[in-house]
């Protein structure tokens, strides 16, 4: 394993994407609580059922879709899940097609890929990868990560805001067996599982971690922001009509850990 991950090339969390009924109030209210800024919204996205909008969060861009129309994949998900947790991990790299035969080899499946120039991303299947949708992507051009990002816009940096919110600094993972997640994921990503300060199962990239915790279901259920206020953005996200528990809110599906910077 360790001679496959060290050829397995750069990667990098270029994108997270989360699954609503409706856009509103989902887009308005993480906007509004944590500081952001929506980029732009997708038009490609129509011929699968959807409407989407992006938010920069630094680098890593945090998207919502919804279905507009029966019969969508984002649809099922929601109907299987009953709205509970996030639904794709977007990874930017060098060869997406390299590490789309590098997961067949493994059982996973290729479910799609878009090939729309510069721009060229492979999809896997989400019941191989479980709890969440893994997509591998290149821009041409881009192995800047604030480079351009077609899915995003034109000038998608341009709307990076950092005065409440700083950066997407970790991703949890959910399941009844997260040592077991954390592995097949790690397979599939091609990087070592390690632990966390607390000893949960980790993986680590270069500008965020996936943490795995213990839960009834496989889901991915969490996202980890680092905030210059953490008690502000509860008060916002109280404002708005979201319960509060510690320094954490459930919004868009997933739990919103925050972090002081």
């Amino acid at each position: 394993m360790t001679g496959a991950i060290a050829k397995a090339g750069y990667l990098r969390l270029r994108q997270v994407c989360l699954v609503a009924p409706h856009l509103e109030p989902v887009v308005g209210d993480i906007a509004g609580i944590m500081g952001l800024n929506v980029c732009y919204r997708d038009g490609n996205v129509a011929k699968y059922g959807l409407e989407n909008a992006l938010l920069p969060v630094d680098s890593i861009l945090l998207e919502v879709v919804a279905p507009f129309q029966p019969g969508t994949a984002a649809g099922r998900f929601l109907d299987k899940t009953g709205g509970r947790g996030g639904y794709m991990a977007i990874f930017c790299c060098d060869d997406p097609d390299r590490r789309g035969r590098h997961a067949l080899k493994i059982g996973v499946r290729v479910a799609n890929v878009i090939g729309h120039s510069p721009y060229h991303g492979v999809q896997l299947h989400p019941r191989d990868c479980r709890a969440a949708f893994i997509e591998f992507n290149h821009t041409d051009g881009s192995d800047d990560i604030l480079g351009p990002y077609p899915p995003a816009g034109p000038d998608w940096q341009k709307s990076i805001r950092k005065d409440v919110t700083q950066a997407l600094v970790g991703v949890e993972m959910q399941s009844p067996q997260p040592q077991a997640l954390a592995e097949h994921w790690g397979g599939i990503i091609e990087m070592p599982v390690t632990k966390n300060a607390v000893g949960e199962p980790e993986l680590k990239l270069p500008n965020c971690g996936f943490r795995f915790v213990g839960g009834e279901r496989e889901i991915m259920s969490g996202l980890i922001f680092r905030v210059g206020d953490v008690a502000a953005v509860c008060r916002a996200a109280e404002a708005r009509g979201h319960a509060v528990s510690g320094d954490q809110f459930l919004l868009g599906g997933v739990t919103f850990h925050l972090v002081a910077t």
